[in-house]
């Protein structure tokens, strides 16, 4: 796993260049603003590749942060990564690695039967129940998650992730009540608990979409108070002394800004947006599609790149991205290695302190 005195000294080596808050504190490990992410692209040998020297020439560049899932690109995104740390000139101790769990994966590509495959895979072993799975592909309960973990752990070939997170729990809410995804949280929960005390994972957290930007009337919302409430109550049931829960994953972006802008959580004075509660709470957040998966790269509003360092549109947005209030991360698709290079330049700009950010909205 990621340790605090490899990070710092994969910081100490890489830092000439960088913007001041470039690398950020995570634990008490310390990571790069800028992280590589793993969702995009088709399921293909020659796609793993690419992703394979991109992920390489990214942890020699000063990028120590990669994130995936298992159901991305159907498991070959795990898979790939495992490779690429394994060929990488660096210490697998300095590089934080997240994973998520939730939608039920495929196995290299899409079967031609998907609900047999459903069915012979994970149904028949008593992995899950079919009502324990929403519109057939998506399950919160202890026993699947709990199976998964065991999956990304032998398809990345470690032996513990720094950070897992449950996917996108708000999907859940197409066919239950919140009080009833809140229950299934905090019993999952409850089982990362227990595998954090074992040293499967270090840190848990929730990756979403909409749960904690849209508001509270939205179907898809969930508390991310509530969440952390259900955390707390779980680290007691494991009998752990504090919560392993530590971060956060969601969207922000210029033109995705909801997280920042829209008060959704209760907070001790009112209510807070996304971004703030996460902040006061000690929580870490890793920011999704800071470049609204492509759109940005070319361009970006004229009032905030007016306000933004950066040579290209795509640098803005990531500095913009970087610059959110408590932001530990901007995740960001890089398959090819001129991808690469641009991210890792955009870096060496300053991100916006808080009241330059902040002006951006007036």
């Amino acid at each position: 796993m990621a340790t605090s005195e490899a990070t710092w000294a994969y910081r100490d080596r890489h830092t000439d260049g960088f913007g001041r808050t470039y690398f950020r504190r995570f634990g008490d490990c310390i990571v790069s603003s800028i992280g590589f992410g793993t969702y995009l692209d088709d399921p293909t040998d020659a796609v793993d590749e690419s992703y394979h020297d991109s992920i390489v020439r990214a942890l020699d560049s000063g990028i120590n942060v990669v994130d995936t899932a298992i159901n991305y690109r159907h498991q070959r995104s795990e898979r790939v990564v495992g490779r690429a740390l394994d060929a990488a000139d660096i210490d697998r101790d300095a590089v934080v690695i997240t994973t998520k769990g939730g939608f039920v994966p495929f196995d290299g590509e899409r079967p031609d039967d998907p609900g047999e495959y459903i069915r012979e895979e994970y149904v028949e072993p008593g992995i899950v129940d079919p009502d324990d799975l929403v519109r057939g592909m998506h399950s919160l309960v202890p026993a699947f998650v709990d199976d998964q973990l065991d999956r990304s752990l032998s398809n990345l070939g470690i032996e513990t992730i720094d950070c897992y997170y449950v996917h996108n729990p708000e999907f859940q809410l197409d066919e239950r009540s919140r009080e009833s995804v809140y229950d299934d949280l905090e019993a999952t929960f409850v089982r990362l608990e227990e595998r954090a005390a074992t040293g499967d994972l270090r840190h848990y957290g929730v990756a979403t979409w909409d749960a904690f930007r849209v508001t509270p009337d939205d179907p898809n919302h969930l508390s991310l108070p509530e969440v952390v409430s259900r955390a707390r109550a779980a680290a007691r049931t494991a009998g752990n002394d504090a919560t392993h829960f530590r971060a956060v994953q969601l969207p922000f972006n210029v033109v995705m800004a909801d997280a920042f802008t829209v008060a959704a959580h209760d907070g001790p004075d009112g209510p807070q947006s996304a971004l703030r509660f996460a902040r006061e709470a000690g929580l870490d957040v890793f920011v999704s599609a800071p470049l609204a998966q492509g759109r940005l790269a070319d361009e970006i509003p004229t009032d905030v790149a007016e306000r933004l360092d950066g040579e290209t549109p795509a640098a803005k947005a990531l500095t913009f991205a970087r610059s959110g209030p408590g932001v530990t991360c901007a995740l960001v698709g890089m398959r090819r290695s001129e991808h690469v290079v641009a991210n890792v330049d955009s870096g060496r700009a300053d991100a916006m302190g808080a009241d330059a950010f902040d002006a951006t909205f007036e």
